[in-house]
């Protein structure tokens, strides 16, 4: 869902989205935010899923992901590395350690002008070095169509968890969306999560854990990814912050843990679609 920011992915919502679930996110006891990157994600394990939550446009919540996959997988702790930068589907678990990045890049179908190659190539770069298959995990833009049709993933979330996310797709498009938009651009939304769901059960493997990366909306536990999960799996989730979202309110247990990083400029991503359209000069 959404409409696009710059530098971020396909909608707006999806950055915002993530933004305004991020919001909301409890202060675990310990987040350990003052350790090393491994340190925090190797104290989450065993976990048969652990699900980092980024906000995009957060440049060091990337390089957090490359550690991240970098900790496990030289620990052979990995299984594979879910992404919503790539559509289900699209994978390099054939490819060979020392594929070019243009190859890898072809076999994810990448996207280079929604997830700049240059902030997400490293991680995933670093799974396929170490021999660990790169898959994608974002519901297919073909299918977004039949989504928004398919009442069906009205009930995949319970009546607050359903609300909650219908807000967070309103707020995600500036509240410009009209009321009928609202509950089929939700079920994108839910698709989406399910999607990813799927990827990452595909890939469970005893023993290994598989790695997703994704918004922080995504990775929420009452509305995210983890509602598409069997409740027989263990699944660790981080929201990755950048600043401190202290005056925020909270919802307990959003997250497993919370890792802040430094703050980082605030953007208004919904001025340039609420300022009027200059009128256009006639043509002489």
């Amino acid at each position: 869902m959404s409409l696009r920011p710059s530098r971020l992915p396909a909608p707006l919502a999806l950055l915002l989205t993530a933004i305004v679930l991020a919001g909301c996110a409890a202060r675990p006891e310990s987040t350990a935010s003052d350790a090393p990157v491994p340190r925090r994600a190797l104290a989450l394990l065993p976990a048969d899923a652990l699900l980092l939550g980024e906000q995009h446009d957060a440049p060091e919540h990337q390089v957090i992901e490359r550690e991240t996959v970098e900790a496990l997988a030289g620990r052979n702790r990995l299984a594979a590395v879910a992404i919503e930068m790539a559509e289900e589907g699209q994978s390099t678990a054939l490819m060979d350690k020392a594929a070019t990045e243009a190859q890898v890049q072809a076999a994810l179908n990448w996207n280079d002008k929604a997830w700049p190659w240059a902030a997400y190539g490293p991680a995933v770069m670093a799974a396929v070095r170490a021999g660990v298959p790169v898959l994608g995990a974002n519901l297919p833009r073909a299918r977004m169509k039949d989504a928004m049709a398919d009442v069906s993933l009205d009930a995949q979330l319970n009546p607050d968890a359903h609300k909650a996310q219908q807000a967070a797709v309103r707020d995600g498009h500036c509240n410009l969306l009209p009321e009928s938009q609202i509950g089929p651009m939700t079920r994108i939304q839910i698709a989406r999560d399910r999607a990813m769901a799927q990827t990452i059960l595909k890939a469970r493997v005893p023993g290994k854990t598989v790695l997703l990366l994704s918004g922080a909306g995504h990775s929420a536990k009452a509305l995210g990814v983890p509602q598409h999960l069997p409740s027989d799996m263990a699944v660790k989730t981080v929201q990755l912050q950048a600043g401190d979202a202290a005056a925020a309110p909270r919802e307990p247990s959003a997250f497993d843990a919370v890792w802040r990083t430094p703050a980082i400029p605030e953007k208004d991503y919904c001025a340039a679609l609420r300022a009027p359209t200059a009128p256009t000069a006639p043509k002489s």
